[in-house]
């Protein structure tokens, strides 16, 4: 297998011995499988936090990375073909150190790195495990772990030039220098920010599916479109479907643009029509014309944490089910957001609002814990909401007949309210950031947001 970089060069020719796994028994030849992996919000979250401190992001490869990793169960395995001693074909190897293809080997390795972390002073992030950190005075160290690649950065560059002397003097490693290319996410270290895009993903995949020569679009779904099963519709391809669905999915790490269109033609994977497919297409045709686009994260810029939240009322055509869309900033820098149909069927605006603002709550929370470890305490985070009632609901400490139908889980809200840890208030619609993450909007619309959001191309 070839490893290639950001510009389609390859790096490194890999050949690896790996291990069949699917042979394997459970609680014979292994227990526990679960391996922490970073979430691409906590990655963005380091990014801009980064940017807020002006300090350059270093990225080191573990080398065969699972091959480190300590076993604590008992494994055998056979020899080799081709690789057989002939005086003992009878004998079988007994492994102290994961393969690649044994099912234990993510959390061995995960746990030989822990281990060697903590026993070097790092400390591991309170919510999130792949997150560790070492203090020095008033400097920080901080290391994100997502597998076998590792990003790390700090206030002072004589902490960089340690770890990675610590690194390389216990694990076979590739110091790749700046980070510039990251999970298939292109990220360029500027002097004013950093900026994140995945443009080689979306050539790649132009080509993949044969859309080079596509028309383009100037927003990835048009305002007047319209989705059902359409039952009476022409099938399509369902592999080729899901495989542009996977595709797009992967590339809103970078594109939250194209969030709300590629949900929406997410819903119908069981049984695509060729209607379904013409909009995915139109997603692909908007790409097409907006390679370069990315999220910028300017140095100058605060650290204080705002989310939006918004909901479409009964949008979707099946069920009548409404679309949460929220988003969350540090500064003028966007690290999360999402658009996702709601459980339930509201009965009224104001209740898919309420619901939209729980699950803008929900992720703020998770952004507060794990600001703590970055050294942030927040309270009283601000979430904008465009809808009055529901406002007043979240404030309300009467839960009369007329709230009793919408779930109690969703008011959790309230308790948040009262804890000072959020504030709720109210945004104007035309201000609502996360209105793009609900429902398809027209050219004008679409491209002031996008502007808000940080969304750019530094190329134009």
């Amino acid at each position: 297998r070839n490893n290639t970089d950001s510009d389609g060069i390859i790096t490194r020719n890999k050949a690896r011995l790996v291990a069949q796994g699917y042979r394997q028994e459970e609680w014979i030849d292994f227990n526990e499988t679960f391996s922490p992996v970073a979430r691409l919000e906590a990655v963005r979250m380091f990014q801009a936090y980064a940017a807020f401190k002006t300090f350059k992001v270093y990225h080191i490869d573990v080398k065969s990375a699972f091959l480190n990793g300590l076993l604590q169960e008992e494994v055998y395995v056979e020899q080799p073909p081709g690789f057989s001693d002939p005086k003992h074909l009878n004998k079988v190897f007994k492994l102290n150190k994961a393969l690649y293809g044994l099912k234990q080997a993510p959390r061995a390795w995960y746990e030989t790195l822990s281990d060697f972390l903590e026993k070097n002073n790092f400390s591991k992030g309170s919510t999130d495990k792949t997150l560790f950190l070492k203090k020095k005075n008033e400097h920080i160290l901080i290391v994100q772990i997502y597998v076998d690649d590792i990003i790390f950065g700090s206030t002072d560059e004589n902490l960089c030039k340690k770890f990675s002397s610590l690194m390389q003097g216990q694990f076979e490693m590739s110091m790749m220098g700046e980070l510039s290319y990251f999970l298939g996410i292109e990220v360029k270290q500027l002097k004013d920010g950093i900026f994140i895009s995945q443009a080689k993903y979306t050539k790649d995949l132009m080509k993949k599916f044969k859309l080079e020569d596509a028309s383009i679009m100037k927003t990835p779904m048009s305002a007047t479109a319209v989705m059902d099963k359409d039952d009476g519709g022409k099938p399509v391809d369902t592999t080729v479907y899901r495989g542009m669905i996977g595709s797009l999915l992967y590339l809103t790490a970078s594109r939250p643009d194209i969030m709300y269109a590629t949900c929406v033609c997410a819903r119908y994977q069981a049984s695509p029509k060729e209607s379904h497919l013409v909009l995915v297409k139109s997603i692909f045709r908007y790409l097409k014309g907006t390679v370069n686009l990315g999220l910028w994260y300017p140095r100058e810029s605060g650290f204080n944490l705002i989310g939006y939240s918004d909901s479409d009322f009964a949008g979707c055509r099946i069920d009548r089910k409404s679309t949460t869309g929220t988003c969350q900033f540090l500064g003028n820098r966007l690290v999360s957001w999402f658009s996702k149909k709601q459980n339930s069927v509201s009965t009224s605006t104001a209740e898919a609002e309420y619901i939209a603002a729980g699950s803008c709550c929900a992720q703020i929370l998770w952004m507060k814990n794990q600001l703590l470890d970055y050294g942030f305490d927040l309270s009283d985070i601000p979430l904008l909401c465009d809808n009055t009632s529901a406002i007043s609901i979240a404030h309300n400490p009467v839960l009369h007949s007329r709230t009793k139908h919408i779930e109690i889980r969703h008011h959790f809200i309230r308790d948040n309210i009262q804890k000072n840890f959020i504030k709720l208030d109210y945004v104007p619609t035309i201000d609502q950031l996360a209105d793009v993450f609900t429902k398809p909007l027209d050219d004008s619309r679409f491209h002031y947001l996008l502007n808000k959001l940080g969304l750019l191309d530094i190329t134009a």
